[in-house]
């Protein structure tokens, strides 16, 4: 187990070091970026210096008058030692503006997890324990427009149904104008309120390939002859279910969700950006659009190593999941 610890590590090192060498490729050849922005302001002001002289001199102080692998090892280097650099667009240090913003992301994706697997994994159950009954085609239903709504379109039909016409909750942000001026109690209902349409935004566009995912698993396993002989045993409906058909579903739910918490993050960039919320998404976005390296590098492989993380996490949890992976 050890050894293929220390491999799966050393593997995706690599791959984390290939992703940021293509995206910081793909940064460095966009059509603009800050430094060019910046130079096109400094040469509409009163400034003598056109903006050439201005874009060569800003290329200088932020290393951009090299060519990209040496740029590349240059910023791999400071990264090494832990030093990511300064954002260009927000002027703060990239890990200072990270730890600012990452735990409303952490916060809004948490419960966006719990709400997927307390509500997938039953609906998913259920469609199977029913197969071709009206359950399990209003199960199908549902999971087949979760999946093919996009989170553009979700989040604004959520938001004029419930912001506009209901006026429930607010349209944008994480807190209310009068915030500061609410009891403890009326903070925490004041943030909740403004959670629940970017959480119900994320767990819809998860809900569906979960649920069928699921279902799919859920009757293969209910068709093998095991399970024909507990209940030819006379073993409850219930601890068939629950004991001996679920926990062999758990594998390739395992790896399902191995790929769902790095895509919660990455994803959320949409969600967040819609609804402005102030997390790792919309800030790497606005990162993105304005050509701030530092910062966008950063999220880059924030993402590449939690992805990393999780593939490994999920081949160690299949010995947990399944004992005949530990025999092997």
């Amino acid at each position: 187990m050890w050894r293929f610890i220390v491999r799966r590590l050393l593997l995706g090192v690599v791959i984390v070091l290939l992703g940021a060498l293509i995206s910081y490729a793909v940064i460095r050849c966009l059509p603009s970026s800050y430094v060019e922005t910046v130079a096109r302001e400094r040469a509409a002001s009163l400034n003598m210096k056109s903006y050439t002289e201005q874009l060569a001199e800003l290329n200088a102080i932020y290393g951009m008058d090299t060519d990209i692998f040496t740029g590349f090892l240059r910023w791999g280097g400071r990264a090494v030692r832990g030093d990511w650099g300064e954002s260009w667009y927000f002027t703060l240090s990239v890990t200072q503006k990270f730890a600012n913003v990452i735990w409303y992301s952490v916060v809004l994706n948490v419960i966006t997890l719990f709400v997927e697997l307390f509500l997938c994994i039953p609906l998913g159950i259920l469609a199977a324990r029913k197969q071709y009954s009206k359950t399990d085609y209003a199960v199908t239903v549902f999971a087949l427009a979760c999946i093919s709504l996009p989170t553009f379109f979700l989040a604004t039909i959520l938001k004029y149904v419930f912001a506009i016409r209901l006026g429930w909750v607010d349209l944008y942000g994480m807190v209310g104008r009068f915030h500061n001026q609410l009891p403890a109690w009326g903070k925490f209902w004041d943030m909740a309120r403004h959670l629940i349409l970017p959480v119900l935004t994320l767990s819809m566009l998860n809900l569906g390939g979960l649920m069928r995912f699921t279902r799919t698993n859920m009757l293969e396993v209910l068709s093998a002859d095991y399970i024909r002989t507990a209940r030819a045993k006379g073993v409850p409906e219930r601890r068939v279910i629950n004991r001996h058909a679920f926990r062999n579903t758990m594998i390739p739910l395992v790896t399902y969700m191995s790929y769902l918490i790095p895509s919660l993050f990455s994803g959320s960039l949409i969600t967040e950006t819609l609804f402005q919320i102030p997390g790792i998404g919309w800030t790497a976005y606005q990162a993105l659009v304005s050509g701030d390296i530092p910062f966008s590098m950063f999220y880059l492989v924030f993402i590449f190593t939690l992805t990393q993380v999780s593939l490994m996490t999920a081949d160690i949890l299949y010995a947990v999941v399944d004992p005949r992976v530990r025999v092997n």
